[in-house]
């Protein structure tokens, strides 16, 4: 397989779905990793599985309206392989393998057959200390954004996944790309005021716009990067409880087709305004594990 990823928006051709097929029991709140989780998991409002399965099967059925290959991780019995961006992102050829939690190197060894296809040679393991996830790395063109943490407390939060090692790492892969870091909003336990990771407060989408969360920067002159290099006017800035709700967590399909959850009203109106056909489905029920639509998916080949 001849992998190609430049940016977020380019015609989707083939692409990883995560599965929530056998995702096992509720989690304890020992066991959660985000405080989004921990909410749902205190509440009695965990999401089960035959729900998370639908909302799963409605995105797949939207990849092969559009005629997107869809590949799935093997079910591992009771272990949750929803998000597959977190295990493994792709820039131009090459598929980076995340240092992820340890909990979940199995997520990544349930994707072996693609990664056979693909071939070692286009495989990259980065060294132990570089801790990244997906879900933190967005290919831009002539740009690579990563979203990261580098306070001194980095190893108290479990929101914290990946560190300033990663960043100079692919800045060292890619010398001929622009990488550009924004230091994110970390809490183990507020949802409201945490950035899991930088697709859950920033996206950029089409040609030259992008939905983004002022709130999930730390840094106000980072935030203000992104508005002056895509431009006020093309910025769709969501509330605190639209980040909440993740819905800068969608998902292109090309520059003018999105996949986005059903209920995002304020931003599938904008969207459908500014010339997108918008592919509406139900994903509240992933949400509340703090991941949603851009999580679920990781992009192998775009034209």
């Amino acid at each position: 397989m001849k992998l190609n990823i430049e940016n977020e928006t380019s015609r989707l051709k083939a692409v990883i779905l995560g599965t929530a097929e056998s995702v096992g029991p509720i989690p304890s709140i020992e066991d959660a990793y985000d405080p989004k989780s921990i909410q749902h998991i205190k509440a009695g409002t965990y999401p089960i599985e035959s729900d998370m399965i639908n909302e799963m099967k409605a995105v797949a059925n939207v990849f092969k309206k559009y005629d997107v290959k869809v590949y799935r991780p093997k079910v591992i019995k009771d272990y949750n392989q929803i998000f597959s961006r977190d295990i493994a992102f792709v820039i131009e050829d090459k598929l980076i393998k995340a240092n992820i939690l340890p909990d979940r190197e199995r997520e990544y060894e349930a994707i072996q057959p693609i990664l056979d296809d693909i071939g070692e040679d286009n495989i990259i393991i980065l060294p132990e200390e570089c801790h990244v996830e997906g879900g933190d790395v967005m290919p831009w063109n002539d740009y690579i954004f990563i979203g990261t943490y580098s306070g001194e407390d980095y190893a108290d939060y479990i929101t914290a996944r990946t560190n300033m090692d990663a960043v100079i790492a692919i800045q060292e892969l890619f010398p001929h790309k622009t990488v550009k870091s924004f230091e994110l909003r970390k809490s183990n336990t507020n949802p409201k005021e945490n950035a899991l990771h930088l697709d859950c407060c920033f996206q950029p989408i089409g040609k030259d716009k992008a939905i983004i969360h002022k709130n999930g920067f730390l840094i106000e002159k980072e935030y203000q990067w992104l508005v002056d290099f895509f431009g006020e006017e093309n910025i769709f800035e969501i509330t605190k409880e639209e980040m909440y709700n993740m819905n800068s967590n969608i998902f292109s399909i090309s520059e003018d087709v999105i996949i986005s959850e059903t209920n995002f009203t304020r931003l599938n109106s904008w969207l459908r305004e500014n010339g997108f056909t918008v592919e509406e489905v139900p994903y509240a029920e992933i949400a509340k594990q703090e991941g949603l639509l851009r999580c679920s998916t990781m992009p192998l080949i775009r034209e």
